[in-house]
């Protein structure tokens, strides 16, 4: 089932592997910022790089495809498992780069996703990958953004090679807990993934200290003031600024990845899990992400909604549909804690272990957490701001810089980026509320749950607008 097939022709092997892809979640190219250079194709700061998405998270400039979706795991939750038979196809890594070139110059993208079932071994396979990447920055001259998923079991010397080579690099969990793996992904383990993990969020700390940059990755300015947040805990303070002996010795190596003077994954090292597919809590996933962020300074975790695609009675059932609603409620949360200050203990615990499906997690907080509210604008701290719904850091950086010259009112607010439909149950502002609305957890459940009940139906609702792009979408064929 998995011999090569040979007789597709290039359009034919695109149209199967760029459909195969688009249950991997692309992610953003912050963080690498190489400008346009004589005699490349590319660069990484185009306007329009990485800035459209559709409503999973992908972003349509990148060209994203799978070098082969054969496939010597069984995984039970994926389209290209060995035991499924469909359509099977590899591109070889001249094709890729052609491909990456032509679309380039059509200006139909700005850069590539690259990634791949297991073709024969997890070695064979990345020495293709690496070969593609090789090819396209020596031979063509490619300067524009990379994003290549590893193959967890490859060497270090091919993992070293591609992240010199790309600007991302993901090493895929897939699954929060090493039972899930063991029952849904066989052929995988929470050790073949972390251990790579691991060495790769060594070497990119190493690098940023060699260029004088802060071990960790940058993320809000506002971060710094957080004294709560996640990333200052001693654990992660250990992790990512101590440049220790045994760092050096964990970093990755190549053995000449075509002699480029080029930083390690300077956009950082992402991962993904999937939604849905087992029973696991909302609490187990974001207490999961938590430790990732913490002990391997991810620059990104990504959700991806469990899409029903293979009948197994260990999976839901076909009819299942995907839960979008979830998943926007967990990444809402991973923004809070990665940029408001917020614990995973915090957000949920045992007693409590998944969100509000209609609620945002801000405002499920808000209103389990009354004791606190409402809160004085004129002098609340900026990390006690960052708490109120309705209010980020931009908007409490504004109200922090505002009131040093004058006293502020609800127009000042909302002129601000203060969205007060959700705020004003919880602020008062020079003493004074905006309504005269009851602070009581039922009624004020009961309003926001009316105001959030248009956004809830297009989240849950977006896969009837969305799409995969096709060869259609740039008039070819």
């Amino acid at each position: 089932m998995n011999e090569i097939i040979t007789g597709y022709t290039t359009e034919e092997k695109l149209n199967i592997l760029a459909d195969a892809a688009k249950y991997d979640v692309a992610c953003t190219s912050s963080g690498s910022d190489r400008k346009g250079k004589k005699g490349f194709l590319g660069n990484t700061k185009a306007c329009g790089i990485c800035h459209s998405f559709a409503a999973d998270g992908r972003c349509i400039s990148l060209l994203k495809i799978l070098m082969t979706n054969h496939c010597v795991y069984d995984c039970r939750y994926c389209i290209n498992r060995a035991s499924n038979d469909i359509p099977r196809a590899t591109f070889t890594p001249e094709e890729i780069c052609e491909l990456t070139v032509e679309f380039y110059k059509r200006n139909y993208i700005e850069g590539l996703f690259l990634s791949s079932g297991v073709l024969k071994n997890p070695t064979y396979t990345m020495e293709k990958m690496c070969e593609t990447l090789l090819l396209l920055r020596n031979k063509y001259h490619f300067n524009g953004y990379i994003h290549v998923k590893t193959i967890p079991g490859a060497s270090d010397e091919l993992l070293a090679t591609a992240g010199y080579l790309a600007d991302r690099i993901s090493v895929n969990l897939e699954l929060p807990t090493a039972e899930s793996l063991s029952k849904l992904a066989p052929n995988k383990s929470l050790k073949t993934i972390l251990e790579p993990m691991g060495k790769v969020s060594d070497t990119i700390k190493a690098h940023r200290v060699a260029i004088g940059k802060d071990a960790r990755m940058e993320r809000s300015r506002g971060n710094m003031y957080l004294s709560n947040s996640i990333f200052q805990s001693r654990q992660s303070i250990e992790r990512q600024e101590s440049i220790t002996d045994a760092t050096v010795k964990n970093a990755l190596v190549p053995s000449d990845a075509g002699n480029l003077k080029r930083s390690f994954a300077p956009a950082g090292q992402s991962t993904q899990m999937i939604i849905g597919a087992t029973d696991e809590s909302d609490y187990t996933l974001i207490k999961t992400t938590e430790k990732l962020y913490q002990s391997y300074d991810l620059k990104r975790v990504f959700y991806s909604a469990y899409i029903p695609l293979n009948a197994d009675s260990d999976l839901p059932d076909m009819h299942t549909p995907p839960p979008l609603l979830r998943e926007h409620r967990l990444y809402q949360a991973d923004w809070l804690l990665r940029y408001y200050g917020f614990q995973a203990n915090e957000l949920l615990s045992e007693e409590k272990p998944n969100f509000n499906e209609l609620l945002d997690p801000k405002c499920d907080w808000a209103l389990r957490h009354l004791e606190y509210f409402p809160v004085e604008v004129q002098r609340a701290p900026y990390d006690l701001l960052l708490r109120i719904p309705g209010i980020g850091p931009k908007s409490a950086g504004r109200i922090i810089y505002g009131r040093r010259y004058g006293t502020l009112d609800f127009d000042n607010l909302k002129k601000m980026g203060v969205v007060l439909k959700r705020a004003h149950y919880f602020i008062t502002c020079n003493g004074h509320r905006l309504y005269n609305t009851p602070i009581e957890e039922q009624y004020i459940t009961r309003q926001l749950i009316d105001t959030n009940g248009r956004d809830n139906w297009k989240v849950n609702n977006q896969n009837n607008t969305y799409t995969q792009m096709s060869l259609a979408d740039f008039g070819i064929g």
